[in-house]
């Protein structure tokens, strides 16, 4: 029996028009990658991605992702996403996020979809999404300097005290 062999592409969702945050004092690292509505869900990114590999590609890319593409992770919260494609078709559904350009939920803002890592396995892809949501953060705190932490509990919540 042959192994299917996938590819896992981490995609990051950036903002480029970033006027939802009004305040000056916000990093662009910061404005860039702000969280993505919770209204995205993995079957509407889907169905996006399969839209746009028609567009693309016709009856040949449709069908040649079909029974492969899957979103294995999905976080708001960082705009970061996971997909799982075969190796002989990864870069079909690379050229359609490519050319995607809003989030695919009702008035969906601008956005560009960005791939940041093709992996053989999902565990180094979660390492790698793990690794660049750490060096964004240590980099908003870089760029705002002492008044870090005020700052990012307002864009970004307060953290929840662990203690009892």
């Amino acid at each position: 029996m042959v192994r299917l062999k996938n590819r896992y592409l981490l995609v990051n969702i950036l903002y480029p028009e970033a006027t939802a945050l009004p305040s000056s004092k916000v990093p662009n690292v910061v404005a860039f990658n702000q969280p993505t509505t919770d209204d995205l869900t993995p079957q509407l990114l889907i169905k996006a991605i399969r839209e746009a590999v028609l567009e693309l590609f016709g009856d040949y890319g449709s069908g040649a992702i079909a029974g492969s593409l899957m979103v294995k992770y999905l976080s708001p919260a960082t705009s970061t996403f996971i997909i799982r494609v075969t190796r002989a078709h990864y870069r079909i559904a690379w050229a359609a996020l490519s050319m995607m350009n809003v989030v695919p939920v009702k008035d969906g803002k601008k956005c560009v979809y960005r791939v940041v890592r093709v992996s053989g396995t999902i565990r180094k892809a979660e390492e790698e999404a793990i690794r660049r949501a750490r060096e964004m953060m240590l980099r908003a705190k870089r760029e705002l300097g002492d008044q870090s932490a005020a700052t990012l509990e307002s864009i970004l919540g307060k953290p929840k005290d662990s203690r009892p």
